[in-house]
C-alpha cells in the first residue's frame, strides 16, 4: 500500500541538486506527485519541496535519503503526509483568530489537531471546551519578572508535555522572552494586526489612521526575539478612506487577520514554509 509523503529541503545551491535527489526517489521506486524548487542567487541557496508516494517504511526513505543530505550539507525534513501538526493556540482578550482556527479545523479545512489553547485570560474556556480542547489559564496578575518566567515554564511544559509541533500567537497580547522565542525557534507563528514592517507594536490601526494611509494590513510571521521582525509567511491588504475611524480600520483589519494566519498555518502544516535568513520561500 503506498503512502504520501513530502520532503522539503535547503542547501548550499549546486548543479546536480535536482537529480541526485530524485534519483534516491527513483531507487525506493518512489512516485514523485508535485516537485516545486527554487534557487536563491543572492544568497546562493537551493529550495525544494517534493510531494510523493512510496510502499517503502517513514523510516527507510529517511535511511536512504541521509548520506545525500549530509553530502550536499542539507536542511531537511522528510514527513508523513497524512500527519495532522500538533498545535497549542496563545490568545488574549480577542478570539477572532481562535475561533476561525478552532471552525476551520472542525471542518478539516485545516490540517492540524489543536492540542492545548492557553491564555492569560478566562475569557475563551467555553469556546474550547466546545471544541473539546484543553484550556490552560496562565495569568499574568503583575507581570514581574519572576512571575513572566513562571507561566513560560509552564507554557514550555505544555509544548513538551503534548509533543506540540507549533505554537500560535492568535492575537497574545504579550511579549515572550528571549528564552521562549529560542525555544519556539522556527516553531510559532504570530498573527500582527498591521502591514509589517510597518506600524509595529501597540495599537497599529491607530497609528494608520493618524498617518492617513490608504492601505491596511495584517502579517503572520515566524516569531523570533526580535519584536514583530520574524521573517514573513503571509500578509493580507484591504483598501480604506478617510472616513474611516480607527475602530472600522479595526474591524475590517479581523477578517484580515484571520485569512493571513490560517494561510500560514496552512502552509506551515503542509511544509510548504523554508526559511531563508531573514525571509522565507513559500511553495504555494
Amino acid at each position: 500500500m503506498n503512502h504520501r509523503y513530502i520532503l522539503k529541503l535547503s542547501c548550499p545551491d549546486r548543479a546536480g541538486i535536482v537529480h541526485a535527489v530524485t534519483g534516491i526517489l527513483l531507487q525506493t521506486q518512489s512516485n514523485i506527485l508535485s516537485s516545486a524548487q527554487y534557487g536563491d542567487p543572492d544568497h546562493a541557496r537551493f529550495f525544494m519541496r517534493i510531494e510523493f508516494e512510496s510502499d517503502q517504511a517513514l523510516g527507510t526513505l529517511r535511511e536512504a535519503f541521509t548520506p545525500l543530505a549530509t553530502q550536499m550539507q542539507m536542511d531537511w525534513e522528510l514527513v508523513d503526509a497524512a500527519h495532522k501538526t500538533k498545535v497549542m493556540i496563545l490568545v488574549s482578550k480577542f478570539g477572532h483568530c481562535l475561533n476561525d482556527i478552532l471552525f476551520r479545523t472542525a471542518t478539516d479545512h485545516l490540517n492540524i489537531e489543536v492540542v492545548a489553547i492557553a491564555s492569560n485570560h478566562r475569557d475563551f474556556y467555553q469556546l474550547a471546551a466546545s471544541h473539546n480542547v484543553p484550556f490552560h489559564h496562565l495569568p499574568l496578575l503583575q507581570a514581574t519578572p519572576e512571575q513572566k518566567a513562571a507561566q513560560e515554564k509552564k507554557l514550555k511544559d505544555i509544548v513538551t508535555e503534548q509533543g506540540v509541533e507549533l505554537v500560535v500567537l492568535a492575537r497574545y497580547m504579550q511579549i515572550l522572552s528571549e528564552d521562549l522565542c529560542e525555544f519556539l525557534n522556527g516553531r510559532a507563528i504570530n498573527i500582527h494586526h498591521s502591514f509589517l514592517p510597518g506600524f509595529k507594536g501597540a495599537r497599529p490601526y491607530h497609528q494608520a489612521f493618524e498617518r492617513g494611509v490608504k492601505l491596511i494590513g495584517a502579517t503572520a510571521h515566524y516569531v523570533t526575539r526580535d519584536l514583530d521582525e520574524g521573517p514573513i509567511i503571509e500578509q493580507e491588504v484591504a483598501r480604506i478612506d478617510h472616513a474611516q475611524t480607527p475602530e472600522q480600520l479595526a474591524a475590517v483589519g479581523r477578517d484580515m487577520e484571520c485569512v493571513a494566519l490560517a494561510r500560514a498555518i496552512q502552509w506551515h502544516a503542509e511544509h510548504r514554509v523554508l526559511l531563508n535568513g531573514k525571509r522565507t520561500v513559500v511553495f504555494r
